[in-house]
């Protein structure tokens, strides 16, 4: 039975987006590789030479499935150590091992950083024997065998505090992605609230004329349908959104217009250029928009070191709409990794569209986001 305190540690599933192997693994192995024949072969004080060049081959080969396979590069290398040892320690053999054998401490950090709880903890076992036992072997006293268990399993808190720290970004991460479709959700409900609104009051002036007006009945019945179209293409928006509070915000839906009161003296100057025919968006394309812009500028206006202007610039054709907010500031400490981004690129992928941030060609900032005029999902 395994303890409730520890239940939490053994189910935990692996890491998420473990590399198989990069071209760095490959330089390693090629570096390694050759290190190790030629220190078998021409390193005088090695016992058991054929033993501790198989030995070192195993050991080097095993980091191109690290982070894969956790668990089975660490049985295959720790085991054979656990096996060679306890026959050294039979034998009354010195240590056995290469020089090169020290890239065995890549094994404990990809366990404790990939693994899964319970390869974690069968894993770091493996390691802890093999390593009682290395240190039987060639004991020199119980400060150097602290030091020794300490030197293996140094990289594997490493691993552990990594894969924290990469956890808790990716969970808040996924809380910044969360609330841009709350947001959205809120604000595609406005809209499909505003059709319902007009579908039900056309519905009931049709049936007061049906009677004596015909005609005005028919002209109701095309209205009723084109919200109704419109209605159903903004649920369908929002079925990629998700969202826990069913309440609506009553605060009034902003749109592509409100975007140039986003323009301010300065400094930093914020101009605004509207072009194109931004007439017939789709209200959440609008407000997309417009949450973009408000967003961009606002980070312009907070990191932007020495910017003298700000440009907003928004430009529809037939198809699609491009939103351009290019400032002229320093880009001292603007890594473009912050979670405002994340919801920024959230919010253009639910409507179908691209979000691009980066730095400008001489300087400043530059985000670009391209938005289909329907906001209708890809």
């Amino acid at each position: 039975m395994i303890p409730d305190a520890l239940r939490p540690l053994w189910t935990a599933p692996r890491a998420p987006g473990a590399p198989a192997r990069v071209w760095r693994d490959w330089v390693l192995v090629a570096l390694l590789v050759p290190a190790a024949v030629l220190e078998g072969v021409l390193r005088p004080d090695v016992t058991w030479r054929p033993v501790a060049l198989v030995l070192a081959l195993v050991v080097v080969l095993s980091l191109l499935w690290r982070r894969t396979h956790p668990l089975g590069a660490i049985l295959a290398v720790f085991g054979t150590l656990i096996v060679v040892d306890t026959a050294a320690l039979v034998g009354g053999v010195a240590e056995l091992g290469l020089y090169t054998t020290a890239c065995v401490l890549l094994l404990p950090y990809a366990l404790c950083r990939w693994g899964s709880g319970r390869e974690v903890v069968l894993g770091l076992a493996a390691v802890l024997v093999a390593t009682a036992l290395g240190i039987a072997g060639d004991y020199n006293g119980v400060a150097e065998a602290v030091l020794g268990v300490v030197f293996i399993l140094t990289p594997a808190a490493v691993g552990a505090w990594v894969r924290l720290a990469s956890t808790s970004r990716l969970r808040e991460r996924d809380q910044v992605r969360l609330r841009e479709r709350e947001q959205l959700a809120r604000e595609l409900h406005d809209t499909v609230a505003h059709h319902v609104s007009a579908i039900a009051v056309r519905a009931q002036a049709g049936r007061v004329v049906a009677a004596t007006d015909p005609s005005a009945a028919l002209d109701a019945l095309v209205v009723i349908e084109k919200e109704a179209s419109r209605a159903l293409t903004e649920m369908r928006l929002m079925v990629s959104a998700l969202r826990d509070d069913d309440a609506a915000e009553l605060a009034p839906q902003r749109g592509v217009a409100d975007i140039e009161r986003l323009a301010a003296g300065g400094p930093p100057r914020v101009a605004v250029e509207l072009s194109g025919d931004l007439d017939g968006l789709r209200p959440a394309v609008g407000a997309a928009l417009y949450r973009l812009a408000q967003e961009s500028v606002t980070n312009a206006l907070r990191h932007a070191r020495y910017a003298s202007q700000v440009s907003v610039a928004v430009a529809a054709d037939e198809a699609s709409v491009r939103l351009t907010v290019v400032d002229d500031g320093e880009l001292q400490g603007r890594t473009g990794t912050g979670y405002g981004l994340v919801g920024m690129t959230e919010r253009a992928s639910l409507l179908g569209g691209t979000l691009d941030a980066g730095p400008g060609a001489e300087r400043g900032w530059t985000v670009v986001a391209v938005l289909p005029r329907t906001g209708a999902v890809a």
